[in-house]
């Protein structure tokens, strides 16, 4: 199972670019299954990184609660409807399985069948309506069941209802015993004496089988053949003959097709009361087409196997993709503040660190190791820091930051000045997206003692879409608000050419009481030089709400 370098739910262009980063160096230095993966669309921006460094979008991940569909057992070991008792017994035996699915020549799944119902087969209930002299089968696999050969065949591959009869008396007391069955579904076994021979061949028996590996006489097979009675040579003794045909019995009537079946992205702990009430011994899994994916058994679901993970750009549970509390999380790489309940079983390795971008301590840790990034992941990582500090004109800028975006600059052949100008110069996230979409876009998830709420920030050249925007987003925010239940929600909107920021706010009105900057309206704020979430308007709200008791 690889595992899953990732940034937080909606992701900025820092959490993606530091993911890809960092997944491309674990995979060279110690961890060769890291895959860069994401926990949300990215935004034009950051597409626009990844376009131009010819990078793929790492894979989109909204859930890591194990499902069913990653805890199944995909090497298959399957029966077909139209197959005998002995070639399911032996497979069942050979792999020392229990019980296995079913599937129709097409390879759809028919039903379920355990080893006891198998049995059943050779063992028919007293009770029953079924004759122990009846075998549903055919020649075909009548003749494989013994390891036999046929010395005249005929139409060997048709099911139907056999009779079976020994012959191993004198030849005055089996012929009238033949008239027991019809002659078109009699199945006899017979030695090597002509005196039972003669008289099988005579009522037209539909099958007779001569044990020993012996063989009819020449005149009496041209007999067989002008009567239309099939002929097969066993190599068993009549007892162990006799037991093979009822090996040949088809597994159809033991087939179980009232069984439990799930889809492959159920989510494990769901289904895990009903499955551990169940008798059914294994349970498939699905596709969406319908298609058998595999399969899992109680024990398979007791200890599903964890997906291990690597945070990037957040260590907070309520920002980390879902269930990441179910997760084995390996590494934390970050650079805000530390918090969240995140609990690990095991001692990992915990970076964080006092920069302005994620993307500054990958390209460190590169820097550490004596490594390059190729030209396409310098870029991003470039993209991640220029981004996350504003082209190094935020207050969480570092001379850290300075350092790493001039080295990425030199090793990887780009201008980082004009690279910036490029990247500033993509569209505008409310030209491009809707109020909603822009909203959530990058918004992160905290609490401050009893209080929940949101910040979202999004990044213009100058205000005047925001003023276009601002009732549909100030609406997008009471839906963001109602949805997720918080007690406050707040955009804030930076002007990334004046480095500053407009603050439009919703919820318990005794918090937006308590924001102190300068009020443009009821639910709008003037915030003069505040261009950093992490640094400047995080603590001044947590300041805030540590104060605030909730009712």
């Amino acid at each position: 199972m690889p595992v899953y370098v990732i940034g937080h739910r909606n992701p900025d262009t820092d959490s993606i670019c530091s993911a890809i980063g960092y997944a491309h160096l674990l995979r060279l230095t110690h961890l060769p299954d890291a895959v860069a993966a994401c926990c949300g669309e990215v935004n034009p921006r950051t597409q626009f990184v990844l376009n131009r460094a010819g990078l793929e979008l790492p894979r989109l991940i909204m859930d890591v609660r194990p499902t069913l569909g990653q805890l199944c057992r995909r090497e298959i070991v399957s029966a077909r409807e139209d197959e005998a008792f002995f070639e399911v017994y032996r497979r069942m035996q050979a792999h020392r399985l229990h019980a296995l699915p079913v599937l129709d020549a097409a390879g759809r799944l028919q039903g379920m069948l355990t080893f006891s119902r198998l049995l059943e087969l050779l063992l028919p209930d007293r009770g029953g309506d079924a004759s122990p002299r009846l075998v549903q089968t055919s020649l075909d696999q009548v003749c494989r069941a013994l390891d036999g050969r046929f010395q005249h065949a005929l139409d060997t591959e048709r099911s139907e209802a056999l009779f079976l009869k020994v012959g191993a008396m004198s030849s005055g007391k089996f012929i009238p015993r033949l008239q027991d069955f019809p002659p078109g579904q009699s199945l006899i076994v017979v030695g090597d004496r002509p005196t039972i021979h003669r008289p099988t061949i005579a009522y037209g028996a539909r099958c007779m089988v001569i044990t020993g590996g012996g063989d009819l006489a020449e005149d009496l097979l041209e007999q067989a053949k002008a009567n239309g009675v099939s002929v097969i040579s066993s190599p068993w003794d009549t007892a162990t003959t006799t037991l093979m045909i009822r090996g040949a019995k088809g597994i159809a009537p033991a087939i179980d097709r009232s069984f439990l079946k799930y889809r492959e992205n159920m989510l494990a702990r769901s289904v895990r009361k009903e499955v551990h009430a169940s008798s059914q011994e294994l349970f498939p899994v699905l596709l969406e087409s319908g298609k058998l994916l595999g399969v899992f058994s109680k024990d398979d679901l007791a200890s599903p196997e964890q997906v291990r993970l690597v945070l990037v750009d957040h260590n907070e549970l309520a920002q980390a993709v879902c269930g990441a509390e179910e997760a084995e999380i390996l590494e934390v790489l970050d650079h805000h503040r530390v918090g969240g309940g995140l609990i690990s079983r095991e001692p990992i390795r915990f970076q964080n660190d006092t920069v302005g971008s994620t993307c500054t301590m990958v390209t460190r840790c590169y820097r550490r190791e004596g490594l390059v990034p190729p030209a396409g992941i310098g870029e991003a990582l470039a993209a991640g820091i220029i981004s996350d500090t504003l082209n190094l004109s935020s207050p969480t800028t570092t001379p850290v930051d300075r350092d790493m975006l001039q080295w990425l600059g030199g090793a990887c052949g780009f201008d980082p000045a004009a690279y910036a100008e490029a990247f500033f110069a993509v569209g505008s996230v409310l030209q491009l997206c809707t109020p909603r979409e822009a909203l959530r876009m990058d918004c992160k998830d905290y609490t401050e003692g009893p209080w929940r709420m949101a910040v979202a920030q999004i990044e213009e050249m100058g205000f005047q879409r925001f003023q276009q925007h601002q009732e549909a987003l100030a609406a997008a925010l009471d839906d963001l608000l109602r949805e997720q239940q918080l007690d406050f929600a707040c955009l804030l909107v930076t002007d990334i050419a004046l480095n500053d920021s407009l603050l439009l706010v919703a919820g318990n009105p005794r918090v937006i009481d308590t924001i102190e900057y300068p009020r443009l309206g009821s639910h709008l704020f003037q915030l003069d030089a505040v261009v950093s979430r992490k640094k400047q308007l995080l603590p001044h709200l947590a300041r805030h709400l540590a104060r605030l008791e909730k009712d």
